[in-house]
C-alpha cells in the first residue's frame, strides 16, 4: 500500500534541502488540507444539487455523485501541489478549499464529457439514457 502522507512529506522536506521553499509541512499540516478538500468538495458538489450516492445498482453505475468521484478527484490534484511543494496560503488550507470547490465544479459540469458514459453493448446507446 503507498503512504501517500509519508511521501509528501518526504518530497516537500527534500526540495525544502535544496532551498526551494521556506515553508516546512508537518503530518498535521497535510492531513488537515486533505480533510479540509474532502469536505469542501462534498459540500459544494451537494449544493450544486449532485446526488450523494450514484443510482442503483451501484456495482454498474457511470453516474457521478457527491460521495465519487468529487473527492477523489480533490485529494488527488491537491497531491499533486503538496508533492511539487506549493501550499500557496496557511500552509495549504486555502488550496485545500480552492481545489475542493474546483473539483465539485469540474465533476457537476465537465466530467461527462472527458469521460462519457460506455455504450450499452446491445442497443448501441448510452447506457444511462
Amino acid at each position: 500500500m503507498f503512504d501517500f502522507v509519508f511521501d509528501t512529506i518526504y518530497f516537500a522536506s527534500y526540495s525544502n534541502f535544496y532551498g526551494l521553499s521556506n515553508i516546512s509541512l508537518s503530518l498535521g499540516d497535510v492531513l488537515l488540507a486533505y480533510i479540509v478538500a474532502i469536505l469542501c468538495s462534498i459540500v459544494v458538489a451537494l449544493l450544486l444539487k449532485l446526488p450523494l450516492f450514484p443510482s442503483k445498482p451501484y456495482r454498474y453505475s457511470f453516474d457521478v455523485s457527491a460521495i465519487y468521484p468529487t473527492p477523489i478527484i480533490a485529494i488527488g490534484i491537491l497531491s499533486i501541489f503538496l508533492v511539487l511543494n506549493y501550499t500557496f496560503m496557511f500552509n495549504g488550507l486555502v488550496l485545500a478549499v480552492i481545489i475542493g470547490v474546483l473539483s465539485a465544479l469540474f465533476v457537476k459540469y465537465l466530467f461527462d464529457f472527458i469521460f462519457p458514459t460506455p455504450l450499452d453493448d446491445n442497443m448501441g446507446e448510452d447506457i444511462n439514457e
